[in-house]
């Protein structure tokens, strides 16, 4: 990972009827509405999150 490197994390699905893990990590990544974007640290922390939502949420570089 390069210093200074972003992600551009998006929801695509709901996170209601998940698990509360789940449910907290959209919080914690910014997120929590469907169509809501947020640009990231690209971290080693961060990506563990979209890790676990993995299947909610859509991640691309930001240049």
């Amino acid at each position: 990972m390069a210093a200074g490197k972003k992600v551009k994390v998006t929801q695509i699905a709901s996170g209601f009827g998940h698990q509360k893990n789940q449910q907290g990590t959209l919080v914690g990544l910014g997120l929590g509405k469907i169509r809501r974007s947020k640009v990231l640290e690209d971290t080693p922390s961060v990506r563990g999150m979209i890790r676990t939502v993995h299947h909610l949420v859509t991640a691309e570089d930001v240049k």
